[in-house]
C-alpha cells in the first residue's frame, strides 16, 4: 500500500492509504487444455482415390439490353413565359400541380405528357391554342 504524499495544494493531507486498484485474473492455458484428445484418421488413399468432376458447361451470358435512347429534347418557351410572369419555377409547379422538377425537365426541353403541357398552359394563364407558340410544332406527339 502507498501513500500519498502531501502537496502544497489546498486539500487537507490525510493518512489514510491508498490501495492499488485489484488486476483480473489472466487465465493461462494448462497444457491438458492444448493437447487433441484423439488423432482424426486421414488416409492418403481416401483422398487420392475421390474422383474430380470436371466443372459444368458454363451457360453464355443473356445478350445485354442495348442502351436507351435518350429522347431528343425539344426546346420550348416555357422558361420565358414563366420569367415574363415573374413566376419560380415552384411557383409554377404548385400552380400547374405537378413537381418542380418536372418544370426543370420540361424547360430543359424533356418531352412530357400532353396533360402535363395543359397544366402548364393553365398555370401560366394560356390557353390551350398556344400550345405550339409555348412548346413548339411537334407537341401533338408528346
Amino acid at each position: 500500500m502507498e501513500e500519498i504524499p502531501a502537496s502544497s495544494s489546498s486539500v487537507a493531507p490525510t493518512s489514510a492509504p491508498v490501495e492499488a486498484p485489484a488486476r483480473a485474473a489472466v487465465l493461462e492455458p494448462t497444457p491438458a487444455a492444448l493437447t487433441v484428445s484423439a488423432p482424426i484418421p486421414i488416409t492418403v488413399a481416401a483422398a487420392v482415390a475421390a474422383p474430380v468432376e470436371a466443372p459444368a458447361e458454363v451457360a453464355p451470358a443473356p445478350p445485354s439490353k442495348a442502351p436507351r435512347a435518350k429522347p431528343a429534347l425539344q426546346p420550348n418557351n416555357v422558361r420565358k413565359l414563366r420569367q415574363a410572369a415573374m413566376m419560380s419555377k415552384a411557383e409554377l409547379a404548385r400552380r400547374a400541380g405537378v413537381s418542380p422538377l418536372t418544370i426543370n425537365r420540361v424547360e430543359a426541353g424533356w418531352p412530357c405528357r400532353m396533360d402535363t403541357k395543359r397544366k402548364i398552359l393553365e398555370a401560366l394563364g394560356l390557353n390551350p391554342a398556344a400550345r405550339e407558340e409555348v412548346f413548339g410544332p411537334d407537341s401533338e406527339a408528346g
